[in-house]
């Protein structure tokens, strides 16, 4: 396809008018073996488009350090393979519900406020990561034969600034590394979204669950021409822990769907299947309509109730969208692909070794230093993981409360080596006074840096200092467990740790905080859920594979293990409990 090009009322394809039937699929929250399957049936539910996110933490963890940047462009031959177009949205901030947004934790500790602007320390390193990425994406448009119709400029702007000059750079960045397809923005469809958001000369689209006939009325008093779009169609919807689970009706979603396509417009199904937030990368939202209120954590599974679910099978809405997209088709739908094998039998895996947090620490984590004030996670250079914060109470001294002032996100509490309470952000007073000399730990954990919203960026840590009723406590000891570190399987494997027999009930570790080791045996690989009865929260790995955080505060009571992982035979799990164990004991079904 040689000329894919903005019309005064359409897209077109050497000409003539085409109607881009798109669906949002992440690359990086599905496993890559399964990208042929995913993309297949965003193709027999009646799409010709595929659109991804890109996230910059993901690949550049650390300044300079690039990893897997070659994914993007393995997804996008697997798109073109598959019959679809694609739309690309490198962001740098890509909200997704994902780790801060997309940006890396190495940028916006030392930058704050000043990332998502005209700085000139952000635009030097988004120019940089953008000159090692957009390789990917420029040898595979559409005029040089490859499936990429569009690329965004940003991502939802007008809901966080109006810096222009920072847009324009972005726009020409973009132009000047060989980007030839149409550019584009998307915002909400409220006017100061789209004045803060949008770009003179470049194509606005608008994102909404429902109501396209205003949306785009909305849209046309500010761009009279254009083909229209809705980027983000809002078909399902993502959950927080410790909240309901969210849906939406099929035939209530197929109904605004419709209403979208009678308008004449183009669409993005925002998820036609959403994934899985592996390896502890989701994020966070702040609540409340200014979204400054209290942390709401996003769960692991990105299912989004959409039409596609979490273990790439068809629901009701897959099949009610289906009925609406064909009235759009060029021909006939493909057939809808069968379903991905499911394990063939339950698993229960006896976790056999256990070594406590503090062992796990001496063995993966960083050299301790000592600080004035407590360090930030960013300052510890800590993206996902845990920073125990040690503090020595002087005395003799009467019982005084212990606070942990700014703490993001929450806190095991340990004096004199006994556990006395957990602390969070709203409750960052210890209900026990702590009398001196006594020795403090804090075990402080993220629950995801928020990805929306003015504080998009905000530090991890105990951010506030740590007080003894109004006294600052100093010389604070603190060091670091990134999970990153779980990526060494012989250097997890070599932690060292006592066996616990494999009838052991939650009294063998005395449910203690830890690491958790164990092997099962397969007949029949496919995907499955996995299950922690009673266990609190933490992180769990499938041969090396980091499936993500697990929580009982709910409403995910279970983590999706990709079908690839499973091997025939032998199987190895590690389970890392954060505030307390049940039964060492794994279950899969």
């Amino acid at each position: 396809m040689a000329g894919f090009s903005v019309g005064e009322d359409d897209f077109e394809v050497d000409g003539r008018p085409v109607r881009v039937l798109s669906g949002a699929l992440h690359y990086f929250r599905v496993h890559e073996e399964q990208w042929g399957h995913r993309l297949a049936m965003l193709r027999a539910m009646g799409l010709n488009c595929v659109e991804t996110y890109v996230p910059w933490n993901l690949h550049e963890p650390r300044p300079g350090e690039l990893r897997d940047v070659a994914a993007l462009g393995r997804f996008l031959d697997a798109a073109r393979a598959a019959g679809l177009w694609a739309i690309v949205r490198p962001g740098p901030y890509i909200c997704a519900e994902w780790e801060n947004g997309g940006l890396p934790h190495w940028l916006t500790g030392p930058l704050g406020s000043r990332v998502r602007t005209r700085d000139a320390a952000f635009l030097a390193a988004v120019d940089r990561w953008f000159a090692a990425l957009l390789p990917q994406v420029v040898e595979r448009q559409c005029d040089r034969g490859g499936p990429v119709i569009m690329v965004q400029v940003e991502n939802e702007y007008g809901s966080y600034g109006s810096d222009q000059v920072y847009l324009r750079h972005l726009a020409d960045g973009l132009r000047g590394l060989g980007v030839s397809v149409p550019l584009f923005t998307s915002d909400g469809p409220d006017d100061h979204m789209l004045t803060g958001g949008a770009v003179p000369g470049v194509l606005a689209t608008v994102n909404f669950g429902s109501g396209a006939r205003g949306a785009f009325e909305s849209l046309r008093r500010h761009r009279p021409k254009g083909p229209l779009m809705c980027m983000e169609f809002w078909c399902g919807w993502f959950d927080h822990w410790g909240a309901d689970h969210v849906v939406r009706d099929p035939e209530d979603a197929a109904g605004a769907l419709r209403e979208i396509l009678e308008c004449g417009a183009s669409v993005n199904l925002y998820m036609a299947h959403g994934g899985t937030s592996f390896g502890g990368w989701a994020g966070a939202n702040r609540a409340g309509v200014l979204h400054d209120g209290v942390l709401e954590p996003d769960v692991t599974s990105y299912d989004y109730d959409a039409p596609i679910d979490e273990h790439g099978r068809p629901t009701e809405k897959f099949w009610r969208f289906r009925e609406v997209l064909a009235e759009y088709a060029q021909g006939p739908l493909p057939e809808v692909p069968e379903r991905p094998a499911a394990l063939a039998a339950p698993v229960s895996a006896a976790l056999t070794s256990y070594a406590p947090l503090d062992v796990v620490m001496d063995a993966l984590g960083s050299a301790e230093g000592e600080y004035a004030v407590p360090p930030t996670f960013e300052e510890l250079d800590v993206d996902r993981g845990l920073v125990r914060y040690s503090v020595d109470v002087p005395g003799p001294r009467q019982p005084y409360p212990l606070r942990a002032a700014g703490l993001r996100d929450r806190a095991v509490v340990y004096v004199d080596g006994v556990r006395a309470g957990v602390l969070t952000e709203d409750e960052p007073v210890l209900a026990e006074p702590v009398a001196g000399p006594a020795r403090v730990e804090l075990w402080v954990e993220s629950l995801g840096r928020v990805n929306y919203g003015p504080r998009t960026g905000e530090p991890k840590g105990v951010t506030g200092g740590l007080l003894h009723e109004r006294q600052y406590l100093h010389g604070v000891r603190a060091r670091a467990l990134r999970l990153d570190a779980f990526d060494d399987a012989e250097a997890v494997r070599a932690v060292p740790s006592q066996d616990l027999p494999e009838d052991a009930s939650a009294d063998a570790s005395e449910g203690a905080a830890g690491l958790y080791r164990g092997v099962f045996e397969v007949a029949g690989a496919g995907d499955a859920e996995l299950e922690l009865p009673g266990w609190t929260r933490g992180f769990v790995w499938v041969n090396g594979f980091a499936l993500g955080r697990y929580w009982s505060a709910g409403p995910q009571r279970s983590l999706y293990v990709p079908g690839p992982v499973l091997r025939e035979g032998r199987n190895e799990v590690w389970v890392l409990e954060t505030e307390g164990a049940g039964e060492p004991r794994v279950r899969l079904a």
